[in-house]
């Protein structure tokens, strides 16, 4: 049995919405989680500020994780004195059951996802599990070093970041968000990005394998 992801994580700052705000939120994060899965049924956003994906690739884990905790650290949410982010636990391993919806579905992916979100500290905006100490440690290392990173990215540094992610070069970064390539450039390197790339690529290779 091929192992999956399982990303496990809640919005920071949710209840800082106004109740129509926090709606189309979750109808947004919604649409965004399905245009990435070929199931819709392998995700899910359950009280209200909290969510759970199931990924086929574990290699996408990490990748996808920073891409949520950036669309939410840009989400427009019209009062300047409230910045959304998330925190994420992500597990990899096998799922035994999958049930009619993630929620309902078992395996050690979803044991060390949902048993390790439950022990983040302050700072941690994303962790990694597989299960193998060696791997673990070395992951544990790599994120101390991302995570700081993403505690000091601004709403315009995580928007760039996420379309970086998503594998667009400068330009094409430019005319989606209407900006001009040195500002998307300046943005990206401010935010850490030459360092950041190959750390979430080494990652994906050490969860690849697993």
């Amino acid at each position: 049995m091929s192992n999956k992801a399982v990303i496990t994580g809640d919005i920071i700052n949710f209840t800082g919405m106004p109740p129509a705000g926090r709606q189309s939120l979750t109808a947004q994060a919604k649409k965004l989680f399905d245009s990435w899965l070929k199931v819709g049924s392998h995700a899910e956003i359950f009280r209200g500020d909290s969510f759970q994906l199931l990924l086929d690739d574990p290699e996408q884990a990490v990748p996808r994780s920073i891409q949520l905790i950036c669309w939410f650290m840009s989400y427009p949410v019209g009062k300047d004195d409230v910045q959304l982010g998330s925190r994420i636990s992500v597990g990899i391993g096998e799922v035994a059951y999958e049930g009619k919806n993630v929620l309902s579905s078992d395996g050690v992916a979803f044991h060390l996802s949902g048993r390790h979100f439950d022990t983040m500290k302050t700072g941690e905006f994303l962790i990694v599990h597989t299960g193998d100490e060696k791997k673990d440690k070395a992951i544990e290392t790599i994120l101390i070093f991302i995570n700081k990173y993403i505690a000091s990215w601004t709403r315009a540094q995580a928007e760039v970041i996420f379309q970086a992610l998503d594998g667009k070069t400068q330009q094409e970064i430019a005319a989606h968000l209407s900006l001009s390539q040195p500002s998307v450039n300046s943005r990206l390197k401010s935010a850490g990005w030459k360092e950041l790339e190959p750390a979430v690529r080494y990652i994906g290779s050490l969860v690849k394998n697993q």
